[in-house]
């Protein structure tokens, strides 16, 4: 086996990027406090054609030149179509209002399984929540439902970027298909 160089992989350029159809697919960040996280989170987005990220709350904006995110999003900054919302509760009304079907992504009495959902068709938006906390209660209690990674280990929860990558990941071999 021999490593592809980046020619031979065939990207997009951002141009192209920027014009191509993207997956039906909206991340919501609710106060994520990591840029790591964040500019992670942005990159994976990058990589699965999302239609844009709502960054909410405390969650920073690439605009402010924070070099965490521009280190781990590796420009997916200037690709991917993000605004910003003081508060999560009202980007997911919003959201809800356009017709999106909208999930929080967290461990909630009668959440389904991700390995086990399959979505239909229309638009989605994913709500991810902060790193101790999680997603707002009073933003959970509004979503249509939740999703959650089941895990089989001893800890009871996965770093956001990762469970972003995890769940972005799932959504696009479903909806990719009804885009290329």
């Amino acid at each position: 086996m021999r490593k592809l160089n980046v020619q031979e992989l065939g990207r997009m350029t951002n141009d192209e990027f920027r014009t191509c159809r993207k997956l039906p697919l909206t991340v919501v960040l609710d106060n994520v406090r990591s840029l790591y996280n964040i500019g992670s989170i942005f990159r994976t987005s990058d990589a699965f054609r999302i239609e844009k990220i709502i960054l909410c709350g405390i969650t920073a904006t690439p605009d402010n030149s924070l070099t965490e995110i521009h280190k781990t999003a590796l420009g997916a900054e200037e690709t991917v179509s993000w605004e910003y919302c003081d508060d999560t509760l009202q980007a997911v009304l919003s959201l809800k209002e356009e017709g999106y079907t909208v999930i929080a992504v967290e461990q909630v009495a009668e959440s389904r399984k991700l390995d086990e959902y399959v979505p239909e068709e229309g638009s989605f938006a994913v709500v991810f929540g902060n790193e101790v906390k999680g997603v707002r209660q009073d933003v959970v209690d509004i979503c249509d439902y939740s999703l959650e990674i089941p895990q089989f280990g001893t800890k009871h929860s996965l770093n956001v970027s990762v469970s972003a990558g995890i769940v972005l990941w799932e959504f696009a071999k479903h909806l990719m298909s009804g885009i290329r």
